[in-house]
């Protein structure tokens, strides 16, 4: 052997390059920027939600503006809509006005008030209308307008005007009016009348004329109910849309009148507080719902609802607030929701009624006997007996948020008890706002649950038949077929579910259910006599490849169960007219009929079948591979000791594919649970709880891409949509490192095998 073969190798033939080592040093640096990188991006993006979402959370802030002394014990007071320039009226011929920023006082006279003596007063806020009763008996009212003074284009204070309406005579009156109220919703209005003399009337008034110039009042009807009610009158209070009367005695018990048409009906009678007398009794804006505080302090709120569909709206208790304390009880309903500003003595709460919350409570250092809240919700007045006035600045821009509004069940206004729901606009001004985030949540597990449950079986016994039985000459053509179906656009898929498949099978549900019963039932019955073939006959075809047979059979089941449903919808689903008795074949008339629940066209079933096509290629190719990847060495041995085909997939490929196939199974939920376009176009999108089959969902993914479009920047809706978006990743967060860690212990238990 020569001596250059006996020479050791050259050390430095193993040295890296340093062009090697400092490349890898870079991307080493460069790995872990980007991993900070994008962990600092997902920061920046919960920062940026939670300063959106943390504002719904936050109580009101009232912080005092300005005080002055009218010189006046006011009886009323009002304010213009920014809230700059209250009034006082204590029953004479002239107003008080009262500059908020300067503190000067201006006197106005009301016209036609020389030779007329007011006994009785009240005000409603959101007309700026004072009623008036006279000593002669006549009722009448005045109207206090403000009109806003530029400077160019910026607003220097506000010119406020005084209108006199008519005077209204009722029948057979003589003696003073002792207490009236006035309600008006512009078409009608409502008058509540108590004399001197116990006479009580309730007169219904139709405003006649066109949109524009003066409308002329017409008196429909005037009905005296002195008869109808016992006990002495403690409160008179009529609602904003003209329809009803309240009156309350100094028993606490309250009667409830409603007009319609030319009639005036008693309906009711309740008592709101127990066996207190009430001490304020007032309604809120809207006038469907009351507020009652009696003398002890307890507080409640009553509003009308059905007690069934066939049944008259009667008042019944729906929310009971934190007792008001003890003293002079003081009371103002905001003129743009539901929120209201109450107390007693020197202290003070507003308080939100649809959700029940007390935003904001503290002590005044003058004793209130009138308060009143602008137009705007931007401030409120309070004034006492000498004349003392204190304004107040209200920020509450989410009144109607909080933990309780967004997953407590709320009663609202006109339903019969309480409930989740999401309704985030309304057709009027009156509307209570829904903010309930359960439905939408519900929604998205329903949603998630249906399309996993049918997806799931499908992509997974395909997966195992993929792997373990079907010849490899056929995978070459479908698991790549099947792969490809991942990359259909999901709208594409909704805008078939929507126009397509949804009006499809709403007329074939017999069909499709009998298609689930006779595609298994032909599949297991070949296969008891494919087993019981002899075995030379069997043999004859490779095995896997008995998938050749089976498909016409599947076909075959198929197309029975498709021609033969209307058959079945003949003979097991009819619908017996309830009115006429007729009978007639309809899946969806007997499915609301018999279990009383809804049937759409887009529902569940539809999400089913169409999100299989959008969850099975994920699951079945993840599934798949991790099933191909089982050594062989472990298939052959188990082959080798006497193992059939299903023998070695259920001992042996199952428990070692467990942790690729549970991945496959949760990647798979993560795309269902945030589809979104499917879930719009093929569910109806309605915010409904039921897990019915054939009634649709709204999903938290589906509710923000329809309306975080049109929600205002910084509005409650638009903050309470980024609230959705936190549940949402919070509910993906949490099963995704359950199924973490699951996945990690079945990795655990099988690592040795």
């Amino acid at each position: 052997m020569s001596s250059a073969m006996k020479q050791p190798p050259c050390p430095k033939r193993f040295d890296v390059s340093k062009a090697t080592l400092w490349f890898d040093r870079f991307m080493g640096w460069a790995i872990k920027c980007v991993g900070i990188g994008v962990i600092l991006a997902v920061f920046g993006i919960f920062c940026f939600i939670g300063k959106e979402v943390i504002p719904l959370f936050q109580g009101a802030k009232v912080e005092q503006a300005a005080s002055g002394n009218a010189k006046a014990a006011p009886i009323v007071i009002g304010v213009d809509e920014w809230g700059k320039m209250p009034f006082f009226y204590s029953g004479g011929k002239t107003l008080t006005f009262l500059d908020g920023k300067t503190g000067k006082e201006a006197m106005m006279a009301i016209p036609g008030l020389e030779e007329v003596t007011v006994t009785a007063m009240s005000y409603d806020a959101l007309h700026g209308r004072v009623a008036l009763g006279l000593s002669d008996g006549r009722v009448g009212a005045f109207v206090v307008k403000y009109e806003r003074v530029f400077a160019g284009d910026t607003a220097i204070g506000v010119k406020p005007s005084v209108a006199l309406e008519p005077w209204l005579s009722l029948q057979n009156v003589t003696s003073a009016v002792k207490s009236l109220s006035y309600g008006d919703s512009g078409a009608f209005a409502i008058l509540a009348v108590l004399h001197g003399d116990g006479k009580l009337a309730i007169a219904r008034i139709a405003n006649k004329g066109g949109m524009i110039g003066e409308k002329t009042r017409v008196l429909l009807v005037e009905s005296d109910v002195s008869s109808e009610v016992n006990g002495e009158i403690a409160f008179l209070r009529a609602s904003q849309n003209g329809e009803m009367v309240l009156l309350a005695d100094h028993s606490g018990k309250v009667t409830y009148f409603q007009a319609s048409g030319s009639k005036i009906a008693k309906r009711q009678e309740f008592f709101p507080c127990g066996e207190y007398a009430l001490a304020q009794m007032d309604f809120l804006f809207g006038g469907v719902s009351v507020v009652c505080t009696s003398v002890d302090g307890t507080q409640e709120q009553w509003s009308l609802y059905r007690t069934s569909e066939d049944a008259q709206r009667l008042f019944g208790r729906i929310k009971s607030f934190a007792p008001v304390g003890e003293g002079p009880k003081t009371f103002a309903a905001s003129q743009r929701n539901r929120m209201f500003l109450t107390g007693a003595g020197r202290e003070l709460s507003l308080r939100y009624s649809t959700s029940g919350a007390q935003r904001w409570q503290g002590s005044m250092d003058i004793d209130p006997v009138a308060v009143v809240i602008d137009a705007k919700g931007k401030s409120f007045w309070v004034a006492s007996s000498q004349g003392e006035v204190r304004n107040f600045t209200i920020h509450d821009p989410h009144p109607d948020a909080g933990a309780r509004a967004f997953f407590a069940k709320v009663w609202y206004e006109g339903g019969d008890q309480a409930v989740h729901q999401w309704q985030s606009s309304g057709g009027s001004d009156d509307f209570e706002t829904k903010f309930s985030l359960v439905p939408l949540i519900f929604g998205s597990l329903k949603g998630t649950t249906y399309a996993m449950l049918f997806s799931v079986p499908i992509a997974l016994l395909a997966a195992i038949f993929s792997a373990a039985f079907l010849p490899l000459q056929a995978k070459r053509i479908i698991k790549p077929t099947l792969e490809i179906m991942s990359s259909l656009p999901s709208v594409v898929l909704g805008f078939l579910a929507g126009l397509w498949l949804a009006p499809l099978l709403s007329d074939r549900v017999p069909s499709v259910l009998l298609m689930v019963v006779l595609i298994p039932s032909f599949v297991l019955l070949f296969g008891y006599f494919w087993c019981r073939l002899p075995l030379v006959f069997r043999n004859r075809f490779e095995g896997g490849a008995e998938w050749l047979i089976v498909l016409p059979i599947i076909v075959l089941a198929g197309l029975i169960g498709w021609w033969g449903g209307p058959f079945l919808e003949d003979a097991c689903f009819v619908f017996t007219d309830p009115q006429s008795g007729e009978k007639m074949a309809d899946f969806g008339l007997w499915w609301r009929q018999v279990t009383g629940t809804s049937f759409q066209q887009r529902n569940s079933l539809v999400l089913g079948f169409i999100m299989g096509f959008a969850v099975i290629p994920v699951i079945f190719t993840i599934a798949e591979d991790a099933l191909s990847n089982v050594p062989k060495n472990l298939t052959a041995a188990a082959f080798a000791l006497g193992a059939n085909r299903w023998q070695v997939v259920w001992s042996v490929m199952l428990p070692v594919a467990a942790s690729g196939i549970f991945s496959a199974l949760m990647i798979g939920l993560g795309r269902a649970v945030g589809e979104t376009m499917i879930m719009v176009m093929a569910t109806g999108n309605t915010p409904i709880m039921e897990w019915n089959l054939f009634s649709g969902m709204r999903t938290l993914s589906a509710n923000l891409a329809v309306e975080l479009p049109e929600a205002a920047v910084g509005s409650t809706h638009y903050r309470t949509l980024f609230l959705g978006a936190i549940v949402l990743f919070s509910m993906t967060f949490v099963l995704n490192t359950l199924a973490e860690i699951l996945r990690q212990r079945l990795r655990e238990k099988y690592k040795l095998v």
